[in-house]
This record gives C-alpha cells, structure tokens and sequence, in this order.
C-alpha cells in the first residue's frame, strides 16, 4: 500500500479505540504549582511525562490504600 500525499479525513472512517474509556478519563483539577514542578523535575531525570507520573503515583497509592495524613498538629 502506497502513501498517498493528501487524505480525505471524512473518508477515512475513524474509529474510537474501545478500551479508551476503560483506561483514562480526562478531568481538570487544581494542583499546587510546587507539585507539578516537582513531577516535571522528575521527567526531566527519566524522561516519563509529568502527568503520567503524578497518574502512576496516584495509582500505587490506590493498589496499596495509602491515605493522605490529614492531622494538622
């Protein structure tokens, strides 16, 4: 199959990938800009994009119940 120079994105037929919903979910959340400066940091040292990073921290602390200390003493 030949590459062409031009498509006709109407033509293409386009499909959502199924499992797209299962995975991800887009949402807007406020976060401390010292925080997303630390994630970047981090991207920086090993190349994963922030956001993947502050998802996959968020993960493990979903896999192993961490809770957030809350007392303010």
């Amino acid at each position: 199959m030949q590459m062409r120079d031009e498509y006709e994105i109407r033509k293409l037929d386009p499909r959502r990938n199924p499992h797209a919903k299962e995975t991800k979910k887009q949402i807007s959340i406020k976060i401390d800009q010292n925080v997303i400066d630390y994630f970047k940091e981090l991207f920086s040292d090993n190349g994963t994009p922030y956001q993947t990073l502050i998802n996959m921290y968020l993960s493990d602390c979903v896999i192993n119940k961490k809770k957030p200390d809350l007392s303010w003493e």
